[in-house]
């Protein structure tokens, strides 16, 4: 399928539908499905709170020589484990990613519990949209770190390496949700582009081959988001044209829609946004309400000529402002409600602005 049909497929997503981030506090697998499975578009769930294996970062790059994790899953590369078993594992990458046979790559039971009874879900219920996500490469690069201290980022064939396994589990997750019959709707969990610069080469290089993923997920039938929970250059992040830009609200949105240029180029393309509306940090204090109207005074002020208001709204996602592992599961419960109360509320104002003649056949 080709990009350009995927990115028409944009238009087929449901007016301010619900959808999770990824990871969720459960413990067990069952509880953490049903939450997932209850949105508009279910969504893999992530549940790090009984093993740190699924955190983000080791979550992606299970198997690779040399990882190992600490509790709150941060990730560190033996160097020497990693040259030691660099050959087998290389040959193993190439092999996979040139025959496109990948399916070795896909979560473990280490990487991911609910991976394959989400598959069983989506493929029973015949859902027609699914979403899944993986840490993105730019964040792996930058947060996993070598032996000697330094971010892998820095290390020439590490960072190749990793940048090849994240490719390879992403395409395999997406040709499997592809099987059960669905339309994946795929993530890349990008926080670490907090951190980008133009300035720098790496950074700049890093950056190319998060678009050259997007591309080639999309080329396999993938509708494709990046998520980013910080600010950043929200120009560059654009022009990797994704499907999906998702970000927080309360602290991106109106950074992001100064970059008028670039805003205008991604959604004249047909792209969307998803919108992290409700806040999961709990010091937090907010009304629902007032956070979805300030929304709309945003969108309303700063969208580029000829594109409304509705029509933005039409096609825009609706999450969290990021993931639900660090939260207890009654604080999951009732973000997920206000959630949900957020999109009622912007579903009166789209029924408002479109009058009673819209839904006249």
């Amino acid at each position: 399928m080709s990009a350009p049909i995927i990115r028409r497929a944009v238009q087929l997503l449901p007016a301010c539908a619900s959808t999770g981030i990824g990871s969720m506090p459960h413990t067990q697998v069952e509880l953490g499905l049903q939450a997932a499975l209850a949105m508009d578009i279910p969504f893999l769930p992530q549940l790090p709170q009984r093993h740190p294996s699924e955190f983000m970062i080791p979550a992606a790059l299970e198997g690779l020589p040399g990882l190992s994790y600490d509790e709150d899953g941060m990730c560190m590369v033996d160097l020497a484990k990693w040259e030691a078993g660099r050959p087998a594992f290389e040959a193993q990458l190439q092999e996979a990613l040139s025959s496109g046979r990948l399916e070795a790559f896909e979560p473990t039971l280490e990487g991911c519990r609910a991976w394959r009874p989400f598959l069983w879900e989506v493929e029973n219920r015949k859902l027609r949209l699914a979403k899944a996500q993986i840490a993105g490469p730019f964040t792996v690069l930058s947060v996993a770190r070598t032996s000697d201290g330094k971010t892998t980022l820095e290390v020439p064939g590490v960072d190749k390496a990793l940048y090849q396994l994240v490719m390879a589990r992403s395409l395999a997750m997406v040709k499997a949700m592809r099987r059960t019959g669905t339309t994946p709707l795929f993530f890349l969990d990008e926080p670490g582009l907090y951190a980008f610069q133009r300035s720098q080469p790496r950074h700049l290089l890093a950056l190319q081959e998060l678009k050259l993923l997007v591309l080639a997920l999309q080329r396999e039938g993938a509708l494709v988001g990046i998520h980013c929970c910080g600010n950043t250059d929200w120009g560059a992040l654009l022009d990797v044209q994704p499907d999906v830009l998702s970000l927080d609200v309360r602290l991106s949105l109106d950074a992001m829609l100064e970059e008028t240029d670039a805003v205008a180029r991604f959604l004249a393309s047909g792209a969307t946004l998803s919108l992290g509306v409700v806040p999961t940090d709990l010091t937090s204090t907010y009304d629902v309400t007032e956070l979805t109207d300030s929304v709309e005074a945003s969108l309303r002020a700063a969208l580029p000529k000829g594109r409304s208001f509705t029509q933005v709204l039409d096609h825009v996602m609706l999450t969290p402002a990021c993931g639900l592992a660090m939260r207890s599961v009654q604080d999951a419960e009732r973000i997920l409600g206000e959630l949900r109360a957020a999109q009622r509320h912007l579903h009166e104002t789209l029924d408002t602005e479109r009058g009673p003649d819209f839904y006249v056949i």
